[in-house]
């Protein structure tokens, strides 16, 4: 997992051959004209997705992983306090993990939570757990989906 102001995303773009495209489109993107769902990027292989909701709270946010994707989340409004833990530590899965969604649930605890200011992302990978979408108010973000091959 890293925490980093969109200001620095440069000095990430060796981690992987895509994040320079990523980085280009957030920073050259007007992000706020885009509407909540799906923007296509590089067909599935790097693509958007746009949320605007009001925040949960820890309680209700369950520990998420994907195996394909590596998840940029971006904050465009308001403060994610994001939950993360080791995906090898998660030992309660709340179902199979799902192929057609890449994703699965845990009812394990986060074992720390980040508060994400506008202006900042996190990058998780497929080896972290996380729980996003955690706040008091409303949460305005992208997150890029990036595929890990």
């Amino acid at each position: 997992m890293i925490l980093a102001p969109l200001t620095d995303a440069d000095r990430l773009c060796a981690l992987h051959p895509r994040f320079p495209r990523a980085f280009e489109f957030l920073r050259g993107t007007d992000l706020m004209a885009l509407d909540p769902g799906k923007h296509t990027i590089e067909g599935d292989d790097l693509f958007a997705i746009v949320e605007h909701c009001h925040g949960r709270t820890k309680a209700e946010a369950k520990l998420e992983s994907h195996r394909r994707y590596i998840d940029i989340q971006l904050v465009l409004e308001g403060v994610d306090e994001m939950g993360w833990r080791p995906l090898a530590q998660c030992e309660k899965p709340l179902a199979e993990f799902d192929a057609a969604r890449d994703i699965r649930f845990y009812d394990d605890a986060p074992s720390s939570w980040v508060a994400t200011p506008a202006g900042s992302f996190c990058i998780f990978f497929p080896e972290d757990a996380h729980a996003p979408l955690v706040s008091e108010g409303m949460i305005r973000k992208v997150i890029l989906k990036i595929a890990v091959q």
